[in-house]
């Protein structure tokens, strides 16, 4: 039966299917042209509003990663009811993808007819599988552009899909920044682990401070960050290896009384040290990063004053852990500073 909806549902969205082959012919207009000697305005960014009255509401979906096979066999209604839930119970001003976000072109596309469908501002970057079974990654960004409500851009030139940024302002005021930012695929070495995965490029580094130092001049004052991607950093795996005991799982050490949820596999970040948390330390702004990648992980770890984030996995594409399934909150105080929470529908 599921077979059967599948070709019928191919037949009924073959419009969809094709509507971004035309572009997929020029792609590079799609890109902005970005230096780091161009000047910072206030215009660079999306903006969105908060209300005075109450904490802005990020609710972050994980890997939610359905082949059109499991979209059509059940799973796609389920995660669905998921997503639903927690729109109707969290209340969100703004829903944030952080990658593998479909694993199919039919998938991919009913995805973003019901992201939209909340009428909600939604935020997605790239994960490592998105763009697979389907067209190509562009294929991909090219519906997030096209979707009414979504804050999708496709950003500089030469720095993956989608790194772009998000003001959050209260009373005229920028509060809080988010940056959406593309952790790429893969690379040919392999770590201790047989791992090869990549992350941020040298390239999104000096954007990232070029953001950051273009804000504070523009508002007068250093403003709070959060940054959104797929692949944890390298700093997950190091404090896993030290600070994590995996038989009560739990965090030891320094990390025992700040950080908090589990890690039930290895974590898979860039083949190695970047350097990108020295350079988010030093400049002092982002005190939240939120990424998926690892399906059965949902630590919290306190990093340097920075709080590293495995986003819950909303329900059960590819693989998943009973009991570990939900979606992950930022709340976002009239002073921009952000509290992490998760919610778990699985236990």
């Amino acid at each position: 039966m599921s077979i059967l909806r599948m070709v019928l549902a191919f037949f009924t969205l073959l419009p969809q299917i094709l509507g971004p082959v035309p572009a997929m012919l020029n792609q590079g207009k799609y890109f902005e042209d970005w230096s780091a000697q161009q000047e910072y305005t206030e215009d660079y960014a999306v903006t969105v509003q908060k209300d005075p009255n109450k904490d802005f509401v990020i609710l972050n979906l994980a890997d939610i990663q359905l082949k059109d096979e499991e979209y059509y066999a059940g799973e796609g209604a389920a995660s669905e009811a998921m997503i639903a839930r927690l729109v109707e119970e969290q209340k969100p001003d703004l829903i944030t993808l952080t990658g593998d976000n479909a694993w199919a072109t039919l998938s991919y596309i009913n995805l973003v007819e019901f992201m939209d469908s909340f009428g909600i501002p939604w935020a997605p970057v790239m994960g490592n599988h998105d763009g697979q079974n389907c067209f190509n990654e562009f294929w991909c960004a090219y519906l997030f552009s096209e979707a009414e409500n979504c804050l999708w851009k496709f950003g500089p030139k030469d720095m993956g899909y989608g790194n772009y940024v998000i003001n959050i302002e209260e009373n005229g005021e920028v509060i809080h920044t988010i940056f959406m930012m593309d952790t790429h695929s893969k690379v040919d070495e392999k770590d201790e682990y047989g791992m090869s995965y990549d992350h941020l490029w040298d390239n999104q580094f000096e954007w990232y401070k070029w953001v950051l130092q273009g804000i504070e001049k523009t508002e007068g004052h250093k403003v709070e960050s959060s940054a959104f991607m797929h692949i944890p950093v390298y700093e997950v795996r190091t404090v896993w290896k030290e600070y994590y005991d995996q038989e009560n799982d739990v965090f030891t050490g320094p990390y025992a009384e700040t950080s908090f949820g589990i890690i039930h596999e290895t974590p898979a970040p860039g083949v190695s040290n970047n350097g990108f948390m020295n350079e988010v330390i030093a400049l002092g702004s982002t005190k939240n990063m939120i990424f998926g990648h690892d399906h059965v992980n949902n630590a919290s770890i306190l990093y340097e004053g920075v709080r590293l984030t495995y986003s819950m996995k909303l329900g059960k594409g590819c693989y998943y852990e009973e009991g570990l399934q939900g979606g992950t909150i930022l709340a976002i105080d009239s002073t921009g500073k952000g509290t992490i929470n998760h919610i778990n529908y699985g236990a």
